[in-house]
């Protein structure tokens, strides 16, 4: 079973994935699109599944609001976004999202719980943003919308699985892998944030 999670999480983070899974890039009517969205772009999974994970690894009340607060700042930065409001900073609020997430889960961050829902719900309004600018502002806009949130809220959900899997590894192993685990998606931010220069 260990040895399974680990060739699942290598292949994870080997396997290629467009980069970036927003500005304009395919279709943005409907809900199937809007599911479909975030799972198209290595940023928007990293970051996702990083919230679930670290949420896990924080435990109690942080299992629901951490990933809640990132989903409900992304649904406003959604809002935003199709209005046209300016954001500053949405690339490289991105490209940062994952490189925090990616240290905070390698350096076992213990901040508190305000702070971490908070952080991670402006990484939310960022990935929220940058999907809301190209959503039309009609149904369909708002259906796609419902389905970006969906799949952000189960990219949330597998990251809590899969941290909650790392937890019944045997302590030391568990610390080395969300270690290792955190620095990777840490560098692949770093490599993100070089791509969007």
């Amino acid at each position: 079973m260990k040895r399974a999670i680990s060739i699942l999480a290598a292949a994870s983070v080997l396997t290629p994935v467009a980069a970036l899974a927003h500005t304009g890039v395919g279709d943005t009517h409907g809900v199937l699109h809007g599911l479909m969205h975030p799972i198209s772009g290595l940023d928007h999974v990293l970051a996702m599944v990083a919230v679930g994970v670290l949420a896990a690894l924080l435990g109690g009340r942080a299992m629901w609001l951490v990933p809640t607060s990132f989903v409900a700042m992304a649904a406003l930065g959604g809002v935003l976004g199709m209005q046209g409001l300016p954001v500053p900073f949405v690339e490289f609020g991105i490209s940062a999202s994952v490189i925090l997430l990616g240290l905070a889960i390698a350096l076992q961050a213990k901040l508190p719980l305000g702070w971490m829902a908070g952080l991670v719900g402006l990484f939310g309004l960022y990935h929220g943003y940058a999907h809301g600018v190209e959503m039309p502002a009609d149904a369909s806009g708002f259906a796609y919308g419902v389905g970006f949130l969906a799949a952000t809220a189960m990219l949330h959900i597998a990251g809590i699985g899969l941290g909650l899997g790392i937890a019944q590894l045997a302590k030391s192993s568990a610390t080395r892998f969300a270690r290792a685990g955190g620095a990777a998606i840490a560098v692949a931010g770093v490599a993100l944030l070089a791509h969007g220069l």
